[in-house]
């Protein structure tokens, strides 16, 4: 199985977060994503700001 990730550094931001998440399916990627961004970047929980992270999936290994 291929993993999916999600790297912070890719969306701009005013904390400059360095933090990359990575999962076997893109629906636990996504909830972890979710939680994440809205502790430690304040966003709302919304289709809209789901669909936006759909957009920032990668397949394979994160970058070191």
């Amino acid at each position: 199985m291929t993993r999916k990730y999600i790297d912070c550094r890719e969306v701009p931001s005013e904390s400059k977060c360095s933090v990359t998440i990575a999962a076997d399916t893109e629906k636990e990627l996504m909830d972890v994503a979710v939680q994440h961004a809205v502790s430690v970047h304040g966003h709302q929980d919304t289709p809209e700001f789901r669909q936006a992270l759909t957009k920032a999936i990668h397949t394979g290994t994160p970058p070191a």
